[in-house]
Parts: C-alpha cells; sequence; structure tokens
C-alpha cells in the first residue's frame, strides 16, 4: 500500500502520470515509490537537509516536505553517490541497483521532459550497472515430484495447514506446471478460467494479458480446490478471487509464499535456497529439458518480452552439454 501523504505532490503526480498513462502494474507502482522515496531521503541527507541517525539510518527521514527547487539542484553525481550507497551500506546486488537506476531514469524524465518541472534532467546520461549472466536455480525433476507429491500427502488434524490442502495443492501445481509468477497466481479470479478450454488469462508484467493453458494435473487440482473453497462469509472485494486466505479475502503474496517454504520444508527441500519464483524457474527448465518445447512458445508462455531473457533456460541443461561432448566422434580416440 503506498502512503500518499508521505510523498511530496510532485511524486504522486509522476505515479498517477505512470498508473494511468504508461498503464504500469501496481507492483511496479510499489517499486517506483519505494526506490524513488529512498533516493529522496538520501539528496535531504547529501544536501545537508537531514541527519543521519546511527541506528535507524535514513529511515526516519520525512520526504513529503522536499521541494521541486531541490530536485532541480540534483547532479549526475548526487545518483551515483545514491547507487554507491546502496551498495556499500546495504550491499545491493546489480540486479537492485539496475532497477532503482531505472525508476530513478523514468522520474526525471517526467520531472524534465513530460511536465517541464526542472529544466535539466540529470539521469540522462545515466547507465544501468552491469549485470553479471546467472544460470536459474531449479528443482531437479525429483525433487519436484518429491514436492507434488508431498503438498498432496494427506496432513494430520493437527497440521495447520489441514483445512487447506487441496489449496496448497493447487498452488503448488500451478506454480510447477505454468511457470507464472507469484503476482500472476494471486491475481487469479476465477472467471478468469476457462474451463471449457482448459486455460486461464493473467496479467503479467507491465499490466499485460496473456493466456495460460492448463494441463490435466492444474484442471484436477482447481477442480478439486473449488470443491473445498469457502463459500460463505468471502469479503466484498475478494468474491472472484480464486485463492483465498484463512480470513477469506484474496490470498497475499506473503501466504502464498508462507505455503511454498512449508510444503519444500516437508518434502526435505531447503526452503532457504528456493524461492517462489524458482518453481518458475522450475517448470521453465523441466518443460525445455524434457519437454521439447520450442524456444519461442517457452516465451510466449512466461510472457517474457525478450527471447534473451527466455534463452537462459537453454543453457542450464549440463546432462545434454556432457552428452554433446561425449557423442563426438573422437571421444575413443
Amino acid at each position: 500500500m503506498i502512503n500518499r501523504e508521505e510523498n511530496p505532490d510532485f511524486l504522486n503526480d509522476f505515479l498517477d502520470y505512470s498508473s494511468t498513462i504508461l498503464n504500469k502494474s501496481p507492483n511496479t507502482m510499489k517499486e517506483y515509490n519505494y526506490d524513488i522515496n529512498h533516493f529522496l531521503k538520501f539528496i535531504k541527507y547529501k544536501f545537508k537537509m537531514a541527519e543521519m541517525d546511527d541506528e535507524t539510518g535514513l529511515s526516519n527521514v520525512k520526504v513529503n516536505d522536499i521541494t521541486v527547487d531541490t530536485i532541480a539542484k540534483i547532479q549526475l553525481e548526487d545518483i551515483h553517490a545514491f547507487l554507491g550507497y546502496m551498495k556499500e551500506t546495504f550491499h545491493s546486488k546489480p540486479a537492485t541497483l539496475a532497477r532503482k537506476t531505472a525508476s530513478i531514469r523514468v522520474f526525471f524524465h517526467y520531472m524534465c521532459n513530460k511536465t517541464k518541472k526542472i529544466p535539466n534532467n540529470p539521469a540522462i546520461d545515466l547507465e544501468s550497472p552491469k549485470l553479471g549472466k546467472r544460470l536459474p536455480k531449479y528443482l531437479s525433476l525429483d525433487q519436484a515430484r518429491e514436492l507434488l507429491k508431498t503438498a498432496s500427502a494427506p496432513l494430520p488434524a493437527s497440521h495447520g495447514n489441514h483445512d487447506n490442502a487441496t489449496r496448497n495443492l493447487a498452488i503448488i501445481t500451478l506454480f510447477l506446471n505454468c511457470g507464472m509468477r507469484l503476482s500472476e497466481l494471486v491475481g487469479i479470479n476465477i472467471k478468469d478460467i476457462d474451463f471449457s478450454e482448459n486455460k486461464l488469462n493473467v496479467i503479467g508484467k507491465g499490466n499485460k494479458e496473456r493466456t495460460i493453458y492448463l494441463n490435466k494435473a492444474c484442471t484436477n487440482a482447481i477442480n478439486n480446490y473449488l470443491q473445498d473453497r469457502p463459500k460463505e462469509g468471502i469479503k466484498f472485494d475478494s468474491r472472484d478471487a480464486l485463492f483465498l486466505s484463512e480470513q477469506r479475502r484474496r490470498i497475499s503474496n506473503r501466504t502464498v509464499q508462507y505455503i511454498v517454504k512449508e510444503e519444500m520444508r516437508m518434502a526435505g527441500i531447503d526452503p532457504n535456497k528456493f524461492s517462489v519464483h524458482k518453481l518458475r524457474h522450475t517448470a521453465a527448465t523441466l518443460m525445455y529439458k524434457y519437454g521439447n518445447v520450442d524456444i519461442r512458445a517457452l516465451q510466449e508462455l512466461l510472457g517474457h518480452e525478450s527471447i534473451s531473457t527466455t534463452e537462459i533456460y537453454t543453457h542450464v541443461d549440463n546432462e545434454q552439454i556432457r552428452a554433446a561432448v561425449e557423442s563426438n566422434p573422437l571421444a575413443d580416440e
């Protein structure tokens, strides 16, 4: 939830522009708000308009009183100093710094080019931190099967998730079979599902809608859950939501993360090594490795804007690489 009262007016105007004109998703809006707020706190400190507390750092610095005149004084060096502060103080990784860089770049483009609130754009030459290519972490086929087996096993009445067994299994099944994002799963409405065609529509990054086709495991898991899904007492704004919490409202990201970690723990999988997003990597890797899925089809399924993002899954199969070397006609020479 964005607390607009803690923002200066120009930041709220920027968020409105991003939401309506740029059609950014709620998650992107939260990231913009968080990143720019953090940046403005640092600017107040750097411009000697606020002090840094030894215990809380900049967290208690208020920015709703910062003026456009102050924003107009910001130089590229100030942005670099902020990114350096993030790296040194919070050990921010290149991916985090790249996201903050993108947020700052869009913000200053709005302030200078769209609204002319400031005369110069200090981020015009701002470069994004270089990202080292990392291979995605994913569960092995045996681990994925064990996770599904654990999620589908009857739970004792004493277990906290006993009444939500079919819901939790449906969540795990959709992650492992469809490779959807956390926000996409949480946002599913019952009306988004076409049971006659075995498909559903989800809202992905950039507020873009795409179709995901459901296999037998998914349709069975969803139908079994719908039989147990609460019929009464559902919160008004959650009546359409597919997955409900124990409070009978749309399930939250945090609750889904907890469910997945608990199921992993019971399956003997270290929950500290594999996040919910790793289940998306798992689905993509297993489809590519065992399903002979075309890379373009995989791109469409995952909702990747660029094929280069999907191509990380073509480099993860060490067994195929080893087999290729072994097949060399010179291998036995």
